[in-house]
């Protein structure tokens, strides 16, 4: 049996999103979803006329200028760079952070998540082994000319980076908040 580097990149991904990922999803409250761990915390929150937006753009953010984050904000981040990447590469390209209505609940930024996570991995098993090699193409700027296998590496290493973040978010809460060692410092969401 031939190795597949194709294959390879969506076992990676496939183990990190079933077998940590997801499981560490189960049971998120709507509480914990937008608790915010210190102030001044990026989330996602109510707007005029009843949506939901992320308090920054998710676009690319210097990393000293980005205050802490809570898990709404954070899941917001991953199906954003599911959906913008999948859209881009293996879709029509119309994909807008700024359009969305953000999930007001952890149930349904879940839901988006595994939405866009699911358009993403169609898109990168229908690239096969010679897919990998094709140039990203404009929509990835100064990186263009790279291969697609480098995006696909890239956006592992970035979901795997920020469902870990989620993850020490979840036990932060659970060892806290839910033990009452601390007050819970989220702003009313309904």
């Amino acid at each position: 049996m031939a190795f597949s580097w194709n294959q390879a990149l969506l076992d990676q991904l496939d183990f990190a999103w079933n077998d940590q990922f997801m499981p560490r999803m189960a049971g998120l409250s709507d509480d914990e979803y937008f608790w915010e761990p210190v102030a001044g915390c990026w989330s996602v929150r109510p707007t005029e006329g009843g949506r939901y937006a992320m308090d920054a753009p998710v676009g690319r953010i210097e990393r000293s200028a980005a205050p802490f984050t809570t898990i709404a904000w954070r899941l917001g981040h991953i199906a954003t760079f599911f959906g913008e990447r999948a859209s881009n590469h293996f879709g029509d390209g119309t994909f807008s952070a700024a359009a969305i209505d953000w999930p007001a609940t952890a149930d349904s930024a879940i839901a988006m998540v595994e939405r866009e996570y699911r358009r993403w991995r169609e898109g990168v098993q229908a690239l096969g082994e010679d897919g990998l090699l094709r140039p990203c193409g404009p929509a990835e700027g100064p990186f263009s000319d790279d291969p697609l296998a480098d995006l696909v590496l890239h956006i592992n290493r970035e979901f795997l980076h920020h469902a870990a973040e989620v993850a020490m978010l979840r036990d932060l809460y659970r060892d806290t908040v839910a033990k009452g060692a601390l007050i819970l410092n989220s702003p009313a969401h309904s």
